[in-house]
């Protein structure tokens, strides 16, 4: 059936197509079916919604996603046809008996996936399955490899490329820019593509972007790192298996993390951009998303997977039990990361650990003697080198050191009482920092003033809280008063 285009405005985060309820009825789709869409030798699949008022017949509303994928103007001249049935979604079902996928069963789900042609609910039967049963390391290594080969690969010409990796969950936790500054000016080549924010009041990606872009094409990524041998980017605008990218959208509705499709999202990303040598880090204790069990058999699977598809790879485990560093919200994060690549004023926990997450890399990339990666690293530090090569990337992404100014409005909350600080709360904390507008309003966010371990006086200063608007800030300020993110003793 050929169509007219109506360009409705509309981003939907997928593919979506609105037919009139008669072409629907000619098609033979209805609400949720696949249609293929065609113009000019390319094509996508969209999802199918039906309506009878904005659009008339052999009419075709399209979300801006498919527009932009198509390349499509209001002359275009489309082709719609009904979906094919997806091959692949006949080997789902496999794992109702838990029997394990071959590679090539791995590379055509995949191919599925990015393409449109596997439903969100299949998408959903394949993610239940591998929870349920569970995959071999070999499934996991082909799981791995049919991820990466559904986008984009980078190569730099180097073996000294390198990335680092945190499991998360830990507020404040932002040791990946100065990491980066720290190893890119000591001559190690780091493409790192970092995620925003999803149960946290900030993400490494949402915490640059308070000072230059992040969202970037694989030609500008190039061109960055080429230039300052380094990058501070956003993963999603990429095109680097996307395939991981959809399942981790549906794994977010199910609330569900299958042990194997962690190993598998995290390496294939490192794998994709190109690098040789990678870090994991995996905080553990109260509060983290893992125990210090968890976190060792962890620690084992990503050596084995790691090693067999060819990386260097090194596993360190970190107490993850209260937030590292003073601030929390992208602003006040940024700020904290300036402090300790400017040494003044610097949250020594913050500093400690991105010297030592630095110094494994230093030494995994030669780049220093086995033992001699930590002073190299605070030499970096110590001589400016880290923050002029901070400044430099950030400069290469359009935009420019700064202080940053914090939300318009702010309450501080006091100790009702005399006491040791026995426990901060990392979700209680980066729940509060959410409802202060995390990580949207990027000023906005929690000055901690203590940490485990302080001594406090009754009427001596806990937290600041900031916020874009009174009410935000109020709701905050009581869910803090209501939840006790930080005990005294």
């Amino acid at each position: 059936m050929r169509c007219s285009l109506k360009k409705l405005n509309v981003q939907a985060g997928k593919p979506i197509a609105f037919l009139h309820a008669s072409d629907a009825r000619i098609l033979g789709v209805h609400p949720g079916d696949r249609i293929l869409i065609r113009t000019n030798g390319t094509k996508e699949i969209a999802v199918v919604d039906v309506t009878t008022t904005f659009i008339k017949r052999r009419e075709l509303g399209l979300s801006d996603e498919v527009i932009r994928s198509l390349n499509l103007s209001p002359s275009s001249s489309i082709e719609v046809q009904p979906m094919k049935f997806a091959q692949s979604s006949i080997l789902l079902k496999q794992k109702r008996k838990c029997d394990p996928y071959t590679e090539e069963q791995l590379k055509k789900i995949m191919k599925d996936i990015v393409s449109g042609a596997l439903t969100e609910a299949e998408i959903a039967y394949f993610i239940s399955g591998i929870n349920y049963c569970g995959m071999s390391s070999q499934e996991t290594r082909h799981l791995v490899n049919a991820i990466v080969n559904t986008g984009a690969k980078l190569s730099w010409g180097t073996k000294k490329c390198a990335d680092k990796h945190s499991i998360g969950g830990i507020p404040g936790n932002r040791t990946t820019p100065i990491v980066v500054a720290i190893c890119a000016a000591a001559g190690v080549i780091m493409p790192k593509t970092s995620s925003r924010a999803i149960t946290s009041a900030a993400g490494t990606a949402d915490t640059v972007e308070t000072l230059a872009r992040v969202n970037f094409s694989v030609h500008e990524l190039q061109e960055i790192v080429h230039k300052t041998g380094a990058c501070l980017a956003w993963g999603g605008s990429l095109g680097l298996a996307p395939a991981d990218d959809k399942i981790i959208q549906i794994e977010k509705i199910l609330n569900l993390d299958p042990e194997p499709q962690l190993l598998a999202s995290i390496l294939s990303k490192k794998i994709a951009v190109g690098s040789k040598y990678v870090l994991i880090d995996i905080p553990y204790g109260l509060g983290a998303k893992v125990t210090r069990k968890k976190a060792l058999e962890l620690k084992k699977k990503f050596l084995k997977l790691g090693t067999s598809l060819g990386l260097v790879i090194q596993v360190v485990l970190t107490e993850g039990s209260q937030p590292i560093g003073d601030g929390i919200g992208p602003s006040l994060e940024m700020r904290d990361i300036i402090r300790v690549l400017t040494k003044n004023n610097s949250p020594l926990d913050l500093e400690k650990k991105s010297i030592f997450l630095a110094s494994k890399i230093l030494e995994m990339t030669k780049k220093a003697k086995l033992g001699k990666g930590a002073a190299l690293a605070r030499k970096m530090l110590s001589s400016g080198s880290a923050f002029a090569k901070f400044k430099e990337i950030i400069e290469a992404q359009g935009g420019y050191v700064r202080e940053l100014p914090l939300a318009r409005y702010k309450k501080t909350l006091f100790a009702s009482s005399t006491g040791t600080v026995e426990a901060i709360h990392n979700r209680l904390i980066n729940t509060t920092a959410r409802i202060a507008g995390c990580p949207q309003d990027k000023a906005s966010g929690i000055d901690l003033h203590v940490h485990v371990g302080d001594r406090v006086k009754k009427g001596e200063p806990l937290v600041t809280l900031y916020a874009e608007s009174l009410f935000k800030l109020k709701a905050a300020s009581t869910f803090f008063i209501t939840d006790h993110p930080i005990e005294l003793g």
